[in-house]
């Protein structure tokens, strides 16, 4: 299982509309980023994902799933956009800001510190590890 990290401005998508979609998930689209859009290439059904409220918040939210593997994107014709289907699995306990990633070393290097403007987002296993540890979720 992989693990990624997904972006979202919360007035246009936040994680209780992630939530009120249940089990048949959203698709990630409108993604116009080669990288983003690789990352989700290389996404498989199971892998797993921080649900990412960027703007003011700038916190991880969530954790979400992905139940569909890479596809059109059905907001465009144009065949180099790709999306996948995630669905919501729960809520962190406790927000994980930005700030508290940057301040935690053995962040360092994660994409999100690194590349803070890529929209989707490769995580590393120790890098779940630490974020669900301060989260207070089990690393699942």
């Amino acid at each position: 299982m992989a693990y990624w990290l997904f972006k979202s401005e919360p007035n246009a998508w936040s994680w209780d509309n992630q939530v009120a979609k249940g089990d048949a998930g959203e698709e990630w689209d409108g993604v116009r980023n080669y990288q983003a859009r690789n990352n989700m290439r290389a996404m498989k059904i199971g892998d797993r994902g921080f649900f990412y409220h960027s703007l003011k918040e700038k916190s991880v939210v969530g954790v979400v799933e992905v139940v569909e593997e890479a596809r059109q994107d059905s907001t465009t014709d144009d065949p180099r956009w790709d999306c996948v289907v995630i669905k919501a699995l729960h809520p962190v306990k406790t927000p994980v800001s930005l700030d508290m990633v940057k301040a935690d070393p053995r962040l360092s290097e994660m994409a999100l510190v690194k590349t803070s403007r890529l929209s989707v987002q490769p995580v590393g296993d120790v890098e779940w590890g630490i974020i669900c540890e301060l989260a207070g979720i089990a690393a699942d």
